[in-house]
């Protein structure tokens, strides 16, 4: 059965990879939800019908072979778990216990009545077997008697509890009236259980300390948080990079130095050190990776992406170093574009494409959890400034809201215009050297 099942999920698999994509843009595109199809392909579960097989396929790209192999490796292992699936209800129905045709449910009157068969049965081996007959007379006197000895001791019990509460209110009565004031009664609190617990946080409950107890606002933006039930973390994680290339090859960074002391470009992945050995700043547009992810199932709500300026000044000095050699691609992730130019950025979203289909662009508000993460792309451009910002992120889960500041490690984002300097990018020389010549030679 797991050969048959495993083929199956084999062939997704690779079907899956085809595409580049994550589950869950996958399953977004397939309108399925994000955990099924990572269980189909991971061999945990089978499809009850092909169409979203099918579905797959299609937009995987599969040809009619692979698609009959697909139908073939589906029938199998829909076959195999079936066997499994009536192997375990056989395994787990055995035959049924013989019953007593008595209806007795409490324990004690079952053993009364199998002491007094024991004691009172004086009949002979013919007539030991059960008989499906009205009940004995001895059965109904066992009973009987064990009814009246528990309506006896539950006399009893109610008796003694009278009178220990009656001296307990006599007691209370005789206290002293300080006593009683100054004292709570912690009687009337064990009955109402609701008048004990901490109160739910609250916008208006929350004292001045509590306040000031508070997370920062960089860190949250609803109510303040009640000490007695403090603030378990963000629902929510996130990681950022804004070492990011578009198309993995094509960017701009400024350097304050001539072409000679400037080594050669990087890789996407070696930016980081590259640009912190020369003092780069990012020049014209800075492109920002948001990963988010919940830490449950349960739903994150992404409301708004905001962003703030914290200063716009005259493009810094040096000069403009390209690190794209002649690549391309036919894909444009979705993302938001901001122009750090106008008074008032906003971060507005863009679709996507492939080669063959348009990516819609993320509209807020838009739902994230531990089984359905998802990245936001962020492609801030000036033509005039040298601006440092960064970005706000409104979530909400639970009746919980908050915000996170998304920047460079604590630094605001720098971008640079490059307009006016001098462009270079790394090519042949006349000499025929690999060098940093002008951009426009």
């Amino acid at each position: 059965m797991r050969d048959d099942v495993e083929e199956f999920a084999a062939l997704l698999r690779e079907l899956k990879d085809r595409t580049d994509r994550s589950y869950g843009s996958l399953a977004r595109r397939l309108n399925m939800n994000t955990s099924t199809l990572h269980r189909y392909c991971a061999g945990e579960t089978v499809p009850q019908d092909f169409a979203s097989v099918e579905r797959l396929a299609a937009f995987c790209g599969a040809s009619p072979q692979e698609r009959l192999e697909l139908h073939r490796l589906w029938l199998s292992a829909v076959a195999a778990r079936q066997r499994v699936r009536t192997a375990d209800t056989a395994e787990a129905t055995g035959p049924a216990p013989d019953q007593d045709t008595d209806t007795d449910t409490d324990g004690s009157l079952v053993e009364a009545r199998s002491s007094a068969e024991q004691l009172g049965d004086d009949s002979g081996p013919d007539e030991a077997a059960p008989s499906p007959t009205p009940r004995p007379w001895y059965r109904h006197r066992r009973v009987l008697a064990s009814t009246t000895v528990a309506c006896a001791l539950l006399a009893t019990l109610c008796g003694t509890f009278a009178l220990s509460h009656g001296r307990s209110s006599e007691a209370d009565a005789a206290r002293p009236a300080g006593r009683r004031t100054t004292a709570p009664d912690t009687r009337h609190r064990s009955a109402n259980p609701s008048a004990v617990t901490s109160p739910s946080p609250s916008r208006n409950s929350a004292s001045p300390g509590d306040r000031q107890k508070a997370p920062a606002p960089s860190a949250t933006r609803g109510g303040s948080t009640s000490a007695a039930k403090p603030d378990t973390g963000l629902p929510l994680t996130w990681s950022t990079d804004s070492l990011v290339w578009d198309k993995g090859c094509d960017h701009d960074y400024v350097v304050d130095r001539p072409p000679a002391q400037v080594p050669p470009p990087p890789v996407q992945q070696d930016a980081g050190v590259w640009a912190a050995t020369q003092d780069a700043v990012h020049g014209r547009q800075t492109r920002v990776r948001i990963s988010l992810q919940g830490r449950s199932s349960t739903a994150v709500v992404l409301e708004a992406l905001r962003v703030r300026i914290v200063s716009r000044g005259n493009p810094v000095a040096g000069s403009a170093y390209a690190m794209d050699q002649g690549c391309g691609s036919d894909l444009t992730p979705r993302r938001f574009t901001v122009d750090l130019d106008i008074d008032r950025p906003i971060a507005s979203p863009r679709d996507g494409a492939d080669s063959a289909h348009t990516l819609p662009a993320v509209q807020f508000p838009y739902r994230v959890s531990a089984e359905d993460p998802e990245v936001l792309l962020v492609a801030a451009t000036t033509q005039t400034y040298d601006a440092r910002w960064y970005l706000e992120l409104d979530w909400s889960s639970q009746g919980r809201t908050g915000t996170i500041r998304i920047d460079d490690n604590g630094r605001p984002f720098h971008t640079t215009s490059i307009k006016g300097m001098p462009h270079y990018w790394y090519g042949t020389n006349d000499a025929g050297e690999r060098a940093w010549v002008p951009y426009d030679s």
